[in-house]
C-alpha cells in the first residue's frame, strides 16, 4: 500500500484516483482551484469530465498543496499540458529528494520545445521524473474497462515499482527506459488526432483515417529518431497505440474539436464546443518547430499548422497533401 497524491482533478486525474484507489492505496486528489475542491467534496463527482462516476469516500480531496506533497510515496501529476510548468514550480519547494512524480499529461511545451517531463525535471532536479502513457481514456478507466499503458523512467526500480503500484486485472503495465519516446509520441498523437478529425468533418472515410494514422505515425516516428528516441517505442503503447485510440474515438477531445474544424469551425470555437483543454492546438506549433529544428519531413503537422493559425480550408489542405511529390514509403528501403 502506497500513499499517492494525484495533481490534477479532471477526467484523467481522477480516473486513474480511483484505479489507484481500487489497487488499496491511499489516494488524494489535489486540485488549485477552490471551487472545484468544494464542488468534488460536496458532489463526488466531476459532472463535466466524468459525468456518472462516483467517486469513493474513501479518496481524500484537498487544496492544501503542502499536506498533500509531503509525505506522499508517489505523486501523479495530471494537470493539463499548459499548466505542467507552472504547477511543478508551486509544487518544488516540498517535494522531497528522490520523491517519485509520474507525469500523465502529454504535450509540447510551445516556448522551449521541451516535452513535459524535461519541464517536471527541470523544475524540479530533486524527484525521480516517470511518464505513464498510451490507450487510456479516463472515461473507460474511471468504469474498470480493461486498458493497458506503458510507463517510462531512468531508473529500472522506478518504473518497476510504479508497474506494480498502477498494474491490476483491469490495468496492465509495461515498462520502458524511453521516457522521450513516450513523451514524443504521447504528445505529438494529438496533432495527427486532429486532423483525423478534421477528415471526419469533411465527410471522408475509413480509407482516409487509416492514411492518416500510419503516416502521422511515420513523421511522428521520423522526429522521435532524429531527436534520439528508440524507433521501436512508437510501434508500442505510447506510439501507434495511444495514436490509434485518439484518432478513432470520441472520447478523444482532439478528434472532437478536428471535426468541428472540418466542419467550419475556427480552431477557438471549437475548443469552446469541447469544452477541455484540446492538447493538439497547444502542440501544433511545437511539432513544426521541431520538425524544421531537426530537419524532419512533417507534412500533416504542417498543414495541420495551417489550418489552425493561418485560416487555411481544410479541404484544400487535404488535397494538398494527396498532391505532393511521390515518394517511396520505406526510407532507406532498396530494391534487389
Amino acid at each position: 500500500m502506497a500513499n499517492i497524491s494525484v495533481l490534477g482533478a479532471g477526467g484523467w486525474g481522477l480516473g486513474l484516483a480511483m484505479l489507484l484507489n481500487n489497487n488499496g492505496h491511499n489516494v488524494t486528489v489535489w486540485s488549485v482551484l477552490k471551487d472545484e475542491v468544494e464542488a468534488l467534496q460536496r458532489d463526488r463527482e466531476h459532472k463535466r469530465c466524468l459525468p456518472g462516476v462516483i467517486i469513493p469516500e474513501k479518496i481524500i480531496i484537498s487544496g492544501d498543496t503542502e499536506t498533500v506533497i509531503k509525505g506522499a510515496d508517489v505523486l501523479v501529476l495530471a494537470v493539463a499540458s499548459p499548466y505542467t510548468r507552472s504547477t511543478a514550480k508551486l509544487i518544488s519547494p516540498y517535494v522531497e529528494q528522490n520523491q517519485i512524480i509520474v507525469n500523465v499529461a502529454k504535450g509540447i511545451e510551445e516556448h522551449t520545445l521541451k516535452t513535459l517531463c524535461q519541464v517536471v525535471e527541470e523544475e524540479i532536479p530533486q524527484a525521480d521524473v516517470a511518464v505513464l502513457s498510451g490507450p487510456s481514456h479516463a472515461e473507460e478507466v474511471s468504469r474498470g474497462i480493461p486498458t493497458t499503458c506503458v510507463v517510462g523512467a531512468r531508473k529500472k526500480e522506478v518504473a518497476e515499482y510504479l508497474q506494480n503500484t498502477f498494474m491490476s486485472d483491469v490495468f496492465r503495465v509495461y515498462t520502458s527506459p524511453d521516457i522521450l519516446g513516450i513523451c514524443i509520441g504521447g504528445a505529438l498523437k494529438n496533432v495527427i488526432a486532429l486532423a483525423a478529425g478534421i477528415a471526419d468533418g469533411l465527410g471522408y472515410g475509413d480509407n482516409s483515417k487509416a492514411a492518416l494514422i500510419t503516416r502521422g505515425n511515420a513523421e511522428i516516428t521520423r522526429l522521435g529518431i532524429a531527436m534520439g528516441a528508440n524507433p521501436h517505442t512508437f510501434a508500442g503503447l505510447s506510439g501507434i497505440g495511444d495514436l490509434i485510440v485518439t484518432c478513432a474515438s470520441m472520447h478523444s477531445r482532439n478528434r472532437r474539436a478536428g471535426i468541428l474544424i472540418g466542419k467550419g469551425y475556427t480552431k477557438d470555437q471549437a475548443m469552446e464546443e469541447v469544452h477541455m483543454v484540446v492538447e493538439g492546438v497547444f502542440s501544433a506549433k511545437a511539432a513544426l518547430e521541431l520538425a524544421r529544428k531537426y530537419n524532419i519531413e512533417m507534412p500533416i503537422v504542417e498543414q495541420v499548422n495551417k489550418i489552425l493559425f493561418e485560416d487555411k480550408p481544410a479541404a484544400e489542405a487535404v488535397k494538398e497533401l494527396m498532391l505532393r511529390d511521390k515518394k517511396i514509403e520505406i526510407d532507406n528501403s532498396e530494391w534487389n
